[in-house]
């Protein structure tokens, strides 16, 4: 076999390896895919929404808390004047940003697309207008299961289409001015280029262990809180005997209508004819299910970046108080959601009215980070080796004329 190998490997042509690379490359539709081909997602958002956004109190309740929390935070709006940042507090993206549509007020708007963003690792963004190129007048969080990125060559989208039943449409990039009606924010996913890793996908094993684990005491519950036993028949000489089909059937039909289920709890059970019940307790494996329902919902909280005393998880404490946990949250988890919606804002939003308009964000209302403001603010304060715009900039304030000059500051100190 390696002889024939080594023939068939000699008697190539020249040009064989740049053919047959040709040929792979028409093949490989997974990461050559022709201008305008779909590229369809591996897991379903639809399972990802019913699974825990629906059923999982854990990853619900965390899943709204960031996104609460990142929809709190106002937008900022600064002209780039030369060096300088100058604060604009009217300007017609602002008033798109404070009433996206109709239908849903700022947070409405940012709440959703922040728990689309987490439940499917994609969120789309579609603007309104006369046409691509002019102001938006209307921005749409639109369902990320509903939409399809059509790729085109060096895996750069050329569009986007939108689906509902049999009729889609499609929103093109302008090949030109690369400007799109529709926005794509993903998280990064390591085994695809077009869409995003859902952090349900990585906690989706704790959710799935966490929902059977309810499943399973809820159906304690329904059989009276008690665990299961066993029916023993015996002739009348008191030895273990054999049911007929009929009999058999009768008998189930009879505990189900009669003794199954929460109203039945507790109510005396009538034996005959040789009828014995034989209760069946729990072993210890058996009763260790709490433990390990609170262990999967920790993995859940810990794949969504929320501390677990947060959602009133018992178990071993990463922080030493409340108000640890909720900084931790800000800081390690609903910031860098925030900052990265804005910018890819900045990337698809200001162009459409100024090239020189540029959005930000104020945390000074975000009461959790009071203390770390504080902190910092003492700290810029008291050092004399920073210019004033340097620590501006520290603090998310736009720099001033003259505030560059370090040996201007430390005489004015």
């Amino acid at each position: 076999m390696l002889k024939k190998i080594k023939e068939a490997i000699k008697s190539q042509s020249p040009n064989a390896p740049t053919k047959l690379k040709e040929r792979m490359d028409r093949a490989s539709h997974a990461y050559f895919s022709s201008p305008g081909q779909p590229v369809w997602m591996e897991r379903t958002y639809e399972e990802f929404a019913k699974s825990a956004y629906t059923k999982n109190v854990i990853a619900h309740r965390a899943i709204n808390m960031i996104a609460s929390a990142a929809a709190s935070i106002p937008f900022k709006l600064f002209r780039q004047m030369g060096d300088d940042l100058h604060p604009l507090n009217v300007h017609p993206l602002l008033s798109l940003l404070q009433h996206p549509n109709p239908m849903q007020s700022t947070k409405d708007f940012m709440e959703c697309l922040y728990i689309y963003k987490q439940l499917s690792g994609n969120a789309y963004i579609l603007s309104i207008g006369l046409d691509s190129e002019t102001n938006p007048s209307e921005l749409y969080c639109l369902r990320p299961d509903r939409v399809q990125v059509l790729a085109g060559q060096n895996f750069i989208p050329t569009g986007y289409r939108y689906h509902v039943d049999s009729h889609y449409i499609d929103y093109m990039v302008n090949q030109t001015t690369d400007k799109c009606p529709l926005l794509h924010i993903k998280n990064f996913h390591p085994l695809n280029e077009h869409y995003g890793l859902s952090s349900i996908e990585a906690a989706a094993y704790s959710i799935d262990q966490h929902n059977q684990a309810s499943a399973w005491n809820q159906a304690l519950l329904q059989n009276g809180a008690r665990p299961s036993g066993a029916l023993v028949v015996k002739n009348s000489e008191g030895k273990p005997t054999v049911l007929g089909a009929v009999e058999r059937q009768n008998l189930r039909e009879s505990i189900e209508s009669a003794f199954s289920g929460a109203d039945n709890a507790g109510r005396p059970l009538l034996l005959e004819g040789g009828l014995e019940w034989q209760e069946m307790s729990l072993s210890p494996k058996d009763m260790d299910y709490i433990e390990s329902k609170n262990s999967a919902a920790r993995e859940i909280a810990l794949a969504l970046g929320v501390p677990p005393q947060l959602l009133g998880i018992p178990g071993d404490n990463t922080y030493s108080n409340l108000v640890e946990a909720r900084i931790a949250l800000w800081e390690g988890t609903v910031l860098p959601l925030v900052k990265d919606t804005i910018e890819h804002f900045n990337r698809w939003l200001p162009p459409y009215f100024a090239d020189n308009l540029t959005l930000s964000y104020d945390t000074s209302c975000v009461s959790a980070l009071a203390k770390s403001v504080e902190t910092l603010w003492n700290m810029l304060e008291n050092n004399n080796f920073m210019t004033i715009n340097e620590k501006r900039g520290k603090v998310g304030l736009p720099p001033i004329t003259y505030g560059d000059s370090l040996i201007a500051h430390k005489k004015k100190a």
